[in-house]
């Protein structure tokens, strides 16, 4: 499961604690640069030890984890969970969203108004 000295690659660690369903798409996260460890962008073949601060930046939102074990083979999601703390603060509540029914035509001048208020984007002076 570890190498001997106990690191991993971190795109094979990220695929294998299941953060990424694909390897490859491990490995692209690390080129484009939302992956840093202790703080640093690193390459696909950078290794973790146990104690690394991963972020992950994941739908425009960063993950922050922990390495507790390297892992380099897939494992189970139960096993998966133990090998990393998550230490993600939790998400800010979002805006609700205007939702139309389809094929409800355009919107009156007054439900504008209200999506607009909605969103933030409130143009009364």
């Amino acid at each position: 499961m570890t190498d001997a000295i106990g690191t991993a690659r971190i795109d094979s660690w990220l695929w294998a604690v299941r953060i990424y369903k694909t390897r490859s798409a491990a490995t692209t996260a690390c080129r484009a640069g939302h992956v840093r460890v202790n703080g640093e962008r690193i390459k696909a073949a950078q290794t973790v030890k146990p104690g690394d601060e991963v972020r992950v930046r994941i739908a425009g939102f960063d993950r922050i984890l922990i390495v507790r074990q390297p892992l380099s083979k897939r494992v189970g999601a139960p096993v998966a969970a133990t090998a990393y703390d998550d230490r993600t603060p939790p998400r800010e509540p979002t805006a609700m969203l205007a939702v139309r029914d389809r094929g409800a035509g355009r919107p009156t001048k007054r439900e504008r108004r209200e999506i607009d208020r909605l969103r933030g984007r409130d143009y009364e002076d």
